[in-house]
């Protein structure tokens, strides 16, 4: 459900980034600095594993500075409307003004949504962007510093929240630049703690929006560059970080990696990946970052032939296309970097522990209806390739068949080729 996001008469275009990034080691120890910029009492959302590992450390540097403290840690890995108003009942019962998050994607995200919510009338439903359109947060959320825990979503440089509708079993997106974090925190040692299943995820999951926002339709220069040197930092380095966890140089550029991939998507946008994605994770249970790796390879099959000069950039990127290389005959390459590194990090394997994958028969019941909720999230739009429901639905039998299903190929070998 990424934006299609409209150039103004005159081509001009608004780059959004937070305020403040404060990148390396120890950067957490400046939380405290920053919150007392803003307020005097912080509103601290994570998830109660991040903060039984992280939470004493930002807290007490929150103290430190006078910055007095209260905890919303209930937070799920995809936040719901029942956790946002939880926290937001929060920050109204205690006069908070300022809001702390400690996480990845899923804690900043409801951090955006407290914000939402403190400074504009209306339920967050409300503000999706399937009711409220782009840019549908009149007021802009009072100051949020984001933790960063991850690399990772990029949550912490976009204009996005994404929400959890657990009475749908749907999720739905809010976008507007008055969401965009003050302060980004992006300590790589927090990111030492990262299961070696959820480095994966992340990895993948940042690789996913630099490849997207550099085919997207709606790409220019800015969040080209971007994209272009996240690729080239995660496609070097995420394999690294999963090898060794304590690798704190891997560790660091994948943070900037993904750091750099979510200013190229929330500047561009994300497409088809992201669009069908999302249904995929709400119907199977699967983390969001899986859910990419998953479908990433598969769509850029389907779409290189609309972005020939992109994928085949793309390709040369992972190495396995040159200058030799006709573009058009790099692009259809581009797709091998990407199962290459799935296979490395044995992404596939995770399902047996992060999914819930039903006979195939069960399967093709439900694939209609995530055909359709790709579509209307509105990022296939932004794809360079436009799909039908039908193709869309194709690459979802397909993604079954040759991922899915216990023994396809891509589960049953820890070779793809």
């Amino acid at each position: 459900m990424q934006p299609e996001y409209p150039t103004p008469a005159h081509g001009t275009r608004v780059v959004v980034s937070p305020s403040n990034v404060v990148l390396g080691r120890e950067a957490v120890t400046e939380v405290g600095e920053y919150a007392d910029l803003y307020g005097s009492k912080a509103l601290v959302i994570a998830t109660p594993q991040i903060f039984d590992i992280h939470g004493d450390r930002v807290t007490e540097n929150l103290q430190r500075k006078g910055i007095k403290t209260v905890t919303y840690t209930d937070v799920q890995p995809d936040p719901t409307v029942k956790n946002i108003e939880d926290a937001h009942r929060l920050w109204d019962e205690h006069d908070c003004d300022v809001i702390v998050t400690l996480g990845g994607g899923s804690s900043i995200d409801t951090g955006k949504a407290v914000g939402v919510l403190a400074n504009n009338a209306g339920s967050i439903r409300e503000f999706g962007v399937d009711r409220a359109g782009y840019e549908g947060v009149p007021n802009p959320i009072p100051p949020l510093i984001a933790v960063n825990t991850t690399a990772g979503t990029g949550s912490e440089a976009t204009r996005s929240i994404v929400v959890t509708d657990s009475e749908t079993s749907t999720k739905f997106l809010i976008v507007s630049k008055n969401v965009v974090p003050e302060v980004a925190i992006e300590d790589p040692v927090l990111t030492v703690s990262l299961p070696q299943s959820h480095t994966a995820f992340t990895g993948i999951d940042s690789l996913t929006h630099a490849i997207e926002a550099f085919v997207s339709v709606k790409s220019y220069g800015v969040p080209d560059d971007y994209a272009r040197a996240a690729i080239r930092r995660i496609s070097t380095w995420f394999p690294k970080a999963w090898a060794n966890g304590d690798d704190i140089e891997a560790r660091t550029e994948m943070m900037i990696g993904q750091l750099q991939a979510g200013q190229a998507f929330t500047n561009s946008s994300v497409a088809l990946v992201h669009g069908m994605a999302r249904p995929l994770g709400a119907q199977l249970h699967i983390p969001h970052g899986l859910a990419n790796a998953l479908l990433l390879p598969y769509v850029m099959d389907f779409s290189a032939m609309a972005a020939p000069e992109k994928y085949a950039e793309i390709a040369r990127m992972f190495d396995v296309a040159d200058d030799t290389d006709p573009d058009r005959t790099a692009a259809k390459k581009a797709s091998e970097g990407v199962f290459e590194l799935c296979a490395d990090v044995n992404l596939s394997s995770y399902l047996d522990e992060f999914g819930d994958v039903p006979d195939r028969e069960s399967y093709l019941e439900v694939v209609p209806k995530m055909a359709q909720d790709a579509i209307d999230s509105g990022s296939p739009d932004n794809n360079p390739r436009k799909p039908t429901k039908e193709e869309i639905e194709e690459l979802f039998v397909h993604l079954y068949d040759d991922a899915l299903a216990p023994e396809s190929p891509r589960r049953s070998s820890s070779e793809r080729y």
